[in-house]
């Protein structure tokens, strides 16, 4: 993945759903070039600042993750964060 070359991922999860999840989540949010970005970043959509990590949003979310679950934000205007978010399925 661009952008990734010569980082330390401590958390072994690279490339797994959850970090798939977590990834679409972070462009979705932030990158204009991704398709959905007018629903989320351009609307103001965003997540909270622990969750610019891996490892944050995956000390909040991995409790109840279970393969074949989504990200759901429960208040859909909110930004992500664990208490606007739960796995859905």
């Amino acid at each position: 993945m661009a952008g990734t070359k010569g980082i330390n991922l401590k958390h072994g999860m690279s490339h797994s759903r959850p970090w798939v999840i977590w990834t679409d989540m972070k462009r979705r949010c932030k990158n204009p070039d991704r398709t959905g970005f007018e629903f989320y970043g351009e609307k103001g959509i965003t997540y909270q600042d622990s969750w610019e990590s891996f490892e944050g949003f995956w000390e909040d979310m991995y409790k109840n993750y279970e393969d074949g679950l989504t990200l759901e934000r429960i208040d859909p205007s909110g930004n992500y964060c664990k208490e606007n978010c739960r796995w859905a399925d």
